[in-house]
């Protein structure tokens, strides 16, 4: 009996013994290379086929995968670089190559003998990219073991078997996309890959491949429910919609159940700890994001002492869990406290377990369910002559937050040629929906911009 396809993309499938072929062609030609136990490689990519044989032949090898996002600029590439300091490369992306040696994904690759794996549980298996509220993204360090434990936790929580079908739309270089894609393989799920995300291809495949877990960050959902004929399409393969990132926008969640009959979860998690919380496969409480799932610890406690609170008591959300990431590059202390993780995101526990989220410690900006620091905008601005001071702030959105940047000027200049400035050497994601021109940037004797005055003035239209 012939192996079953486990990979779809556009119109070719691949077995789990191509992917392991390839792989181990892959892995190979990197051998040959220098790439060997504990050396890190550096891939920039979209989400195809390719990837996936990447990463297997990196892991095969004993070395750690570093997931650029292909929306990244010069800038934030080689901030990624010359913080990691990978000695290969491999990927599609134009920018990695003019930067390092790279080994291009277009190229052929030749099939190769299955390859004894061997990397061991604390060995790193990727590193991914998180903002940091100081600057350029922090490397979280992902171990084997707390890779394979969040694909635990994941799988539970969806309540995953051999018989799903998923489609993966989120870059494969963000934790979801990432650990959607091992997750499947892992499990023995079928799964198909798109480059990039398009509503009507989502609708289309849906139906076509009657994919049964739909993954939908805040800009999904908006746009299943602007779609003008989503009626007409047959969704009844779905046994939910999972909206991953950001908190539920329930008015949106709500028209796509009314139109299509599909229900709704919603999850929480961080590139730092995958899986946090979820809500119950049947009788989802969308206005929390779950409980937590099971083999992870979530309690709250004081944001101004740091003892534990009891049920319905506000503070920091931390968490424990064998999914947390085994540090960051650069080194930092303060993310763990005592085992617990730190989220810096602020909500409570009712006594049955179920959390919700209400504000956030941190300062990042979440859009589109990427962080952005707002430090890493404000370091652009300040690069502008005309720039005397500034201050970055995310304002509610239909799909999370939009970034506005308050300036203070010396001269005329355009508004909108600082954004587009910003828009030039970050990410497209990381350009201000606003610039707003103030007399002052309001800060604490200390130093410290009060963003949440400048929120609240934007908020009303005062800024």
């Amino acid at each position: 009996m012939s192996e079953p396809p486990a990979l779809a993309f556009e119109d070719r499938q691949y077995t789990l013994a191509e992917l392991d072929a390839l792989a181990g062609g892959l892995a190979a030609e990197l051998a040959g290379r220098g790439v060997v136990a504990d050396s890190r490689v550096a891939v920039m990519s979209s989400n195809r086929p390719e990837f996936v044989v990447a990463l297997r032949a990196i892991w095969r090898l004993g070395a750690a995968a570093v997931l650029l996002s292909p929306a990244w600029k010069r800038a934030e590439v080689g901030h990624a670089l010359s913080l990691t300091e990978p000695t290969h490369a491999v990927g599609d992306h134009p920018l990695l190559a003019d930067m390092m040696t790279m080994r291009w994904l277009d190229d052929e690759i030749a099939l190769g003998r299955r390859l004894a794996e061997v990397p061991a549980p604390d060995a790193d298996a990727v590193l991914v990219f998180s903002s940091g509220t100081t600057g350029m993204p922090k490397a979280v360090r992902h171990t084997h073991a707390s890779l394979a434990a969040a694909v635990g936790h994941w799988r539970r929580a969806l309540g995953l078997t051999a018989a799903d079908r998923l489609q993966v739309m989120t870059p494969p270089s963000h934790i979801l996309g990432l650990l959607n894609i091992v997750m499947a393989l892992d499990t023995g799920a079928w799964i198909r890959l798109h480059r990039r995300f398009d509503v009507d291809s989502m609708l289309r495949y849906i139906e076509a491949d009657r994919i049964t877990i739909e993954m939908a960050v805040a800009p999904i959902a908006l746009a299943l429910a602007a779609h003008p004929e989503l009626e007409s399409h047959d969704l009844s393969s779905l046994r939910y919609l999972m909206w991953c990132a950001t908190p539920v926008t329930q008015s949106v969640a709500d028209e796509v159940s009314q139109r299509t009959g599909a229900s709704w979860v919603t999850a929480y998690g961080a590139s730092e700890l995958p899986v946090i919380s979820c809500n119950d496969l049947a009788g989802a409480r969308l206005d929390t994001v779950g409980r937590a799932v099971p083999g992870v610890s979530i309690r709250t406690v004081s944001l101004d002492t740091g003892a534990p609170l009891g049920p319905g008591e506000e503070g920091e959300i931390q968490v424990r869990s064998a999914a947390a990431m085994a540090g960051y590059l650069p080194c930092t202390d303060e993310a763990f406290t005592d085992g617990w993780y730190r989220t810096g995101d602020v909500g409570s526990l009712d006594p049955d377990g179920w959390l919700r989220i209400t504000d956030r410690a941190k300062e990042m900006i979440k859009v589109r369910g990427f962080q952005v620091a707002p430090a890493e905008i404000e370091a652009v601005l300040h690069g502008h002559p005309a720039v005397v001071d500034c201050a970055v702030f995310g304002v509610p959105a239909a799909d999370g937050e939009a970034i506005v940047a308050a300036v203070e000027l010396d001269g005329r200049v355009d508004l909108d040629s600082l954004a587009d400035l910003v828009g030039e050497r970050l990410a497209s994601y990381k350009r201000p929906f606003q610039v707003a021109a103030v007399d002052e940037i309001p800060r604490l004797p200390s130093g410290k911009v009060l963003r949440r005055v400048l929120r609240e003035r934007a908020m009303s239209g005062r800024l």
